[in-house]
């Protein structure tokens, strides 16, 4: 287990403390008004439970939360760097800002999150975008009521991009958009270090909530009118592992199936070499489920599977999928698939659309490969334009199409009775 990951009960006081003075900074600098707000979310459920987080953090010290930017006193971008489309996006929206800035100097911007924690993003932005006031890691995200309190105080830039294992701060408050559908983090971090991913470089390693927590929690999502709660980590099979507790994934599931009320719950994301039968034996027979599965394959040829070290094979990925189905026929199956990673041919991403084709997915997140700096595959040679990804791109829309339509039209014959 990671050495005091649990940030102790001392230093949750402290940033309340830090709460309540920016809450008086706030009286003082806006004598005749309550300031606004604008949070924008970029990039997976992780980082909209963690932006959830942050406006209950900013709702705390006494700002409204606002969804413009234009008339807000702060606004804040909570990054991804899964992608590189993601992060030029940030940057354009960013740069849009600068606008605002002149209109309002004493609006505060701060950008934190998965960009953020990479030193080599900090440091752009601290160089090219001068008008940013705050910019925080994943890391410090339970900290953003001290790193303002100190950005209005001193009226000085802040720069946080402190590298760790990463921590987990219980009892965080929470502004949620939508009460019924609802995200609930288990874990964060991973240990897994997919040779294309960037997570554990961003988002430490691989950590686990207090089932008691997590139980608690989703008692309290239920009695607030929940219907759907997704719980959340980088691989939710993993969960406990390297914990005090000796709850793992399916316990925690057990846990949660036998708290009363009218709900389902169902999880992102499922790794596939964790996905045990001690599990699949538990969904199977849970009674609040909603019965689907996203679980990502990424590529259907072993070579390729080996260098994303993915640590499964197709033909254990594939059993997998049997004895899923064979459990669970009324199962729907999703997932996430790459094309072209480096090195990747034709031939071998021939072997992914025979996959596809043989699994039936219900739908996929397809994306062509993005170079991540700091993960192995950005140093791999990729001889293979980016106009000839595309064309494969395109070849597995049109066959994952083809499905959904065959999928559909047998689904409406059986509705039928025919």
């Amino acid at each position: 287990m990671l050495k005091d990951i649990f940030v102790s009960e001392k230093q949750m006081k402290e940033q309340i403390e830090y709460s309540e003075k920016v809450k008086s900074l706030l009286c003082v600098r806006y004598p005749d008004k309550k300031p606004k707000a604008f949070t924008h979310t970029y990039g997976c459920q992780g980082n909209v439970a963690d932006g959830e987080r942050i406006r209950g953090m900013l709702a705390a010290m006494g700002y409204d939360l606002t969804n413009s930017p234009e008339n807000a006193d702060l606004v804040l971008y909570n990054t991804c760097a899964i992608r590189e489309h993601a992060e030029n996006r940030v940057f354009g929206n960013i740069g849009a800002l600068k606008k605002y800035k002149k209109q309002n100097p004493g609006m505060v911007i701060a950008i934190c999150g998965c960009m953020a924690q990479q030193s080599y993003v900090a440091q752009k932005i601290e160089k090219s975008f001068p008008y940013v006031d705050l910019v925080f890691g994943t890391h410090a995200l339970h900290r953003l009521p001290e790193l303002l309190s100190k950005t209005l105080c001193r009226g000085k830039r802040i720069i946080d991009a402190t590298e760790s294992d990463g921590v987990i701060a219980e009892g965080l408050p929470v502004a949620r958009d939508n009460n019924t559908d609802v995200f609930l983090p288990i874990m964060y971090g991973c240990d897994n270090f997919c040779s294309y991913c960037v997570v554990p470089l961003v988002r430490g390693r691989e950590r686990s909530r207090r089932p008691e927590e997590i139980i608690k929690e989703a008692g309290d999502i239920i009695a607030g009118g929940a219907r759907l709660i997704t719980l959340l980590g980088q691989n939710v099979n993993s969960y406990g592992k390297g914990s005090e507790s000796d709850t793992d994934f399916s316990d925690l599931i057990r846990m949660l199936d036998a708290l009363p009320g009218d709900f389902q719950f169902d999880f992102m994301t499922s790794h596939p070499k964790d996905c045990s039968k001690k599990l699949i034996d538990t969904l199977a027979g849970s009674k609040h489920y909603c019965r689907h599965l996203h679980l990502p394959v990424q590529c259907g040829s072993d070579r390729i599977l080996k260098a994303m070290n993915r640590g499964y094979t197709r033909a254990q990925y594939l059993s997998l999928i049997e004895l899923v189905k064979n459990r669970m026929p009324d199962i729907s199956l999703t997932t996430d698939i790459i094309v072209g990673f480096p090195s990747e041919t034709y031939e071998e991403f021939c072997q992914t659309l025979s996959l596809v084709e043989k699994v039936r997915y219900d739908s996929m997140y397809t994306f062509v490969f993005s170079p991540r700096k700091g993960t192995k595959a950005y140093e791999m040679e990729d001889a293979v334009p980016k106009s000839e990804k595309m064309k494969w791109f395109s070849q597995l829309l049109k066959l994952q199409e083809k499905i959904q339509k065959e999928k559909q039209k047998i689904k409406k014959t059986t509705q039928m009775g025919c």
